[in-house]
This record gives structure tokens, sequence and C-alpha cells, in this order.
């Protein structure tokens, strides 16, 4: 049985937490007895009490001290620091407004603050300057020992949450069953979409909003289970909600389907693990008595642990029934075989049930969310721009129709389809904001003549490619503007094709994600299929709940912030508050 975070924490640096005031009580006893000096008691208990605080705020300028001889000791400098301008003492007003933003801002605003103040490199432990942390210096960053610990709880010692020998042997297992092959097979999506679309059609024609990134992730949980698991969970199956204002709101929420609770206690889980981000080494003691993440995981492991726990019984039967002998795994990559699962594929590699589960959760989170809350920003922003949605939906009509399913050759094809994705994937990133761990010190290079920057050993490293993708350093004037010719026109060649690290949907390097193309070929599949359908999308504002609406002080903002009728989340990945509600119009038949 595992200790409370908080109470193993404390324990892991007793004596850490001890010497301060072990040395206060020391130093009192010795003056007593030698001097004659004796402090009344409260003032020992007070001098106890702020022992610990100010031991670590000399330890910190001690430290650099150090780090800024060693940088000098190699011609570079620390990053500028970032000023807390609270009352409260050691940067504790920085992480109270960090979590503040992350819970009722918007996304990465106070760190647009810093860095228009002090750059894009700033010393708030977060390097937003990653094309050496991503690509040129990987082995220098790791995930670290302190992120492992915070997504524990989640994503176990899954691909996204280990580092070294166990990320290779993850990374091992997972690659093969992303081939080309494997993912240009749009039966499940196919499947999936024509359920999604007629429950799309029949809610409509009751003359009601739906809420896109609900059929969305519904769409696209039941296609990644069927996939990942060959076990559809039939999450369209539970139904589509109704606005917030509507009598049968609360039954249409079916809140005991197996999928709908899943769902619940996975965003809540991330909620907390992004919390826990926020409050850096010391989370577990908001979180002294019980771990939040693991009540949740009650849920999401009954959800997924039947299946792994069959998946293994099934190999093992077959395993016996061959006379195979004794259970065999795999070291090096494996040829997929038709009609495998990904679970069927790693269960050749491992049957330890926590590795599995930890490992085709990792992949289910990725398959389902990230794909979800690309199709919902797509959906929004061809509603804010109908332009686009109609150039977009004359190219789907002249290369596919209006009624045939799209190949893979067909998507090829497609050049504004890809360039609406990426503009979408541009300023609305499935995963906005990331992070690293030195394992060394690196140094990252100057720009443009200014000295480089030293860093440390062992520091949190954060960085972000929803504030990159924005900048207009790197894009140019109009950053800020959805535009998907900038993927075609001479902007491409002007800023992309020299510098391709600035755009980073899927991450970069050895980390880059294995199932990008899968996440391209499911998006564009489904607004594919959407736009030989509709012809028309809007926004419905009103049917969002009133909660989920952006302030009115955010139209005084600039840029995306300034226009987005919608509010933002980000936890792991990012979307939309209260769900993105939209009508659309069917387009009338035989139109190509």
């Amino acid at each position: 049985m595992s200790l409370p975070p908080g109470v193993d924490y404390v324990l892991r640096n007793l004596s850490t937490l001890l010497i301060p005031p072990a040395s206060v009580f020391i130093i009192n006893s010795v003056a007593k007895a030698q001097l004659a000096v004796a402090l009344p008691l409260w003032a020992v208990v007070l001098a106890c009490i702020l022992s610990m605080p100010i031991t670590f705020a000399l330890s910190a300028k001690y430290k650099d001290f150090e780090d800024r001889k060693l940088a000098a000791a190699h011609g570079a400098v620390l990053p500028p620091m970032v000023h807390d301008k609270s009352w409260w003492p050691g940067g504790i007003g920085l992480m109270l407004k960090a979590i503040h933003n992350l819970k009722d801002g918007y996304p990465g605003e106070m760190f647009f603050e810093c860095s228009e103040e002090y750059g894009n490199t700033y010393n708030f432990r977060t390097l937003f300057e990653n094309r050496a942390i991503l690509a040129t210096q990987f082995d220098s960053y790791e995930k670290g020992p302190l992120f492992k610990d915070q997504m524990q709880s989640l994503l176990g010692t899954g691909v996204f949450n280990s580092d070294g020998e166990m990320w290779k042997f993850h990374r091992a297992m997972t690659r093969p069953f992303f081939s080309k092959d494997r993912i240009s097979h749009f039966d499940i999506f196919d499947r999936h979409a024509t359920d999604a679309l007629a429950q799309l059609k029949a809610r409509l024609k009751e003359g009601q909003p739906v809420d896109i990134q609900d059929l969305a992730s519904r769409f696209t949980m039941d296609s990644a289970t069927e996939f990942l698991f060959n076990s559809n969970v039939h999450s369209l199956g539970a139904g589509l909600p109704y606005p917030h204002d509507h009598p049968l709101v609360d039954v249409s929420a079916n809140p005991d389907h197996p999928a709908n609770k899943f769902s619940r206690a996975f965003e809540a889980a991330q909620l907390l693990i992004a919390t826990r981000a926020r409050r850096g080494v010391y989370w577990p003691l908001a979180e002294f008595w019980k771990d939040g993440v693991k009540e949740n995981m009650v849920v999401i492991k009954g959800f997924i642990d039947p299946i792994v726990a069959n998946a293994v019984k099934r190999k093992r039967e077959l395993r016996k029934d061959e006379k195979k002998g004794k259970e065999t795994t795999m070291t090096g990559e494996r040829e997929v075989q038709d009609g495998d699962s990904l679970l069927d594929h790693l269960i050749n590699y491992t049957e330890d049930e926590t590795v599995l589960r930890d490992e085709t959760l990792n992949i289910l989170m990725a398959g389902r969310d990230t794909t979800a809350n690309s199709i919902t920003f797509s959906v929004y922003m061809l509603a804010e721009h109908p332009e686009v949605l109609q150039k977009l939906r004359q190219e789907i009509l002249e290369k596919i129709g209006d009624s045939r399913r799209p190949t893979f050759g067909d998507m090829k094809e497609m050049k504004y389809l890809r360039a609406v994705i990426n503009e979408t994937l541009r300023l609305y990133p499935a995963v906005p904001f990331n992070i690293r761990t030195s394992n060394k010190a690196v140094i990252l290079p100057g720009i443009n003549g200014a000295q480089p920057f030293y860093i440390p050993a062992h520091s949190k490293s954060p960085y972000s490619v929803f504030m990159m993708h924005r900048r207009t350093d790197l894009w140019g004037p109009d950053a800020n503007e959805f535009d998907p010719d900038r993927f075609i026109d001479e902007r491409l060649r002007k800023y992309l094709i020299p510098n391709p690290l600035i755009f980073l949907p899927f991450n970069a390097g050895p980390r880059i994600c294995l199932g990008q193309q899968f996440a391209y070929h499911e998006t564009s599949f489904f607004l594919i299929r959407l736009l030989q359908q509709f012809s028309s999308i809007k926004h419905v504002l009103e049917a969002q709940p009133p909660s989920s609406r952006p302030p009115q002080s955010w139209k005084s903002g600039v840029g995306p912030k300034a226009r987005d009728n919608i509010r933002m989340k980000s936890y792991i990945t990012m979307s939309v508050v209260g769900g993105c509600w939209v009508k659309l119009e069917e387009a009338p038949s035989n139109e190509s």
C-alpha cells in the first residue's frame, strides 16, 4: 500500500526539512549553556519556523551565484529572472498566478506577458526557445524525475512518461503498428464517421445545435478503441448531449455509460496533473493525505483493465493450444500481423498487464484527445471563416465528390485540406505546453549575436508551441491571423521551409509523435465526410454554458484572444470549455 503523496514527500525529504530548525535548536542550546543567553520560547519557535524558508532562499542565492560563475566560464549568461510582483515570497505569487491562469485565463496569458518583458527565454524555470531541447541536443534533455513523479498516477511508465531504455522499449513496441499500411485502412474511420454524422443530422432536424467537441470525442474514442484494442466501447451509443438550457440536458448526459464515466474521470485526472505541474516540486503538499488522481484511476482502470486482461488471456490460451511451451517475448521490432490490434501486437513483447495498461492508456490519450481537439478547432475555424469553408469544400467536391469514400491517395492530393488542418494546429495545437529536464548543463545558442544562455543541469525546462506558433518574428506580421494559404504560398518558403522547427504540433526529434500521420488521416477523413454532406457551419454562442463564454475583457486583447468566442482549457491537451456548439446546413444532393 502506497503512502499518501504528502506523507511520502515529507519522509523522503525529512533530513532536508529538519536540518534548519534542528540547527536553530542546537545554536539556542549552546548559547544558553555557554553564554547564558536564553531566548524566550516564542522566539525559538519563530526562529525554527523561519529557518526553513530562509535556508531555502540562501541556498537558491548561492546556487544562482555558482550558476553565474559556470555560465561566465562558458562565455554565456543565465536567462533573465522573472520578478514576482506580488507580496508573496519565493515565487509563490507566480505559482498562484499560473494556477489561476490554468483554470480561468487564456492559455499561456501570463507567459505571453513575461515574453514581452523578458524575451522568449527567461528564468521562470520556463524556456520557450526549444530547438536545442527537441532536436539538436536531445540527449541533454529528458522528461525528468519531477515530471514522471507528477504524471505517475495517470500515465505510469508509458511512452509519454519514460526516459532512457524504458522509453526506447515502448517506442520499439509501438513503432511498427503505425506503418503506412496500418494507418491507411479507413474502414474503422468510415464506420464510426457514418454513425456520428447520422446522429448529427438527427439532432439538427430537431432544430438543436450540436456540441461538435462531444461528437468528435465519441468518434475518436470508438475509432481509437477499435484500432488499439479490437474492442469498440460504443461511446456514440450513449447519445449526444443537449445544450445547457434544454429540458433534456440532464437525461442526455447519460452519466452511467462506461465511456462517459471514463471521459469524466480522465478529464478530472488531467486537471489535477496540470495543477501539479504548476505547483512544482511541492505538489505533494497540496495532496497531503490523498492522491486525487488515484480516485479517478479507479474508473479509468476499471475501463481498461478488463480489455487488457482478456487480451492476455487470449494470448496465453492461443500459446497453450499451439503447444509453444513457456512464455516468449520480443526485444526487437516485430512485423504486425493482419488483424492485429495494438494490444495484440504489444502482448508479443510483454504480458505484464501494468506495462500494457500504461502503454495503451498513453496511446489512447493521444489517439482520442488530440485528434478530437484537432477536429473541434478545425470545425470552429471553419464556422468563423466561411470563405475558408467554401474553398475547402470546393476542393473536396472536385477531388472526391459528394459521396465517395476518400482514399489515402485522395488525401495526398488535397493540399488545401492539409493547409487548413496545419493552420488550425498552428493556432490551436493539441498539446500547447510541454516540459523537459536538463540532465546536464546545456548552452543554448544566442540569437542575433546575443550571448548564449547557460542552462544548469537538472533545470525544469517548459516550452510552449502554442506561443511559438503565434510569434510574429517566426511567422511574419500576420502570425495571429487564421490563413491556411500560409502553408501554400510564398510565406511557406519564406518562414517554414528555412526553419521547419517553428511548426511543432507533433513534437520533433527522436520523440516526434509516432501517430502523426494517423492523426492527419483521421482528422482529414472526418472533415471530408462532414463537408461532403454539409455546406455551412455556424457557431452558436448562446448554446455555450454561460460560464464557458469568454469574458468581455478579452475583447480588448490582441490577436485570437480578442476574436475567440470560446474559452479553452489546457491540461495535458487543449480543448474547449463547455464544448463547441454549432449548427450546420445540409448540402443539396448530387452537388458534384
